[in-house]
């Protein structure tokens, strides 16, 4: 629940201060929490996980769609992208440098004793869960590729 006490401040100092892109990234986030609150058909809380998982799909969608508006040259559009996706990271914990990323996959390797691609699905789903909402999955595979080959 702090979560979205924490959106809704957010969204009263958005509208005092008429910060637009501010307020459509936080009212997306609300709208997406009501959404994910409601979908088993009654308003139950949903739990801090699902919270940065939401988060994390929202910034990961606003980063897809600024990239591909740079790749078209609509720096218009990218720009408002990539504002909303700074604004609802604030939100999510604080995301792990790649050298952090790489101890946890060396570790997981070596509790798992994964040896070549074949075992990538094991360690990429092991770290996943381990660093939910504070790595990148591009990053983590990025990584565990390198690793196990």
């Amino acid at each position: 629940m702090s979560l979205q006490v924490d959106i809704m401040t957010a969204m009263k100092a958005a509208m005092k201060a008429k910060d637009q892109t501010a307020l459509a990234a936080l009212r997306a986030v609300k709208s997406e929490i009501l959404l994910a609150q409601t979908a088993t058909g009654s308003k139950e809380e949903i739990s801090e996980e699902q919270e940065i998982k939401i988060l994390s799909k929202m910034v990961k969608q606003r980063k897809d769609s600024a990239a591909i508006f740079l790749e078209q040259d609509r720096n218009d559009l990218a720009e408002p992208e990539l504002a909303q996706a700074e604004i609802i990271s604030q939100f999510l914990p604080t995301q792990l440098s790649e050298e952090e990323i790489t101890a946890e996959v060396e570790k997981t390797i070596a509790a798992t004793g994964a040896e070549g691609m074949k075992d990538m699905g094991k360690v990429m789903g092991m770290v996943s869960k381990t660093l939910a909402g504070k790595a990148d999955g591009k990053t983590i595979s990025s990584i565990v590729k390198s690793k196990l080959t």
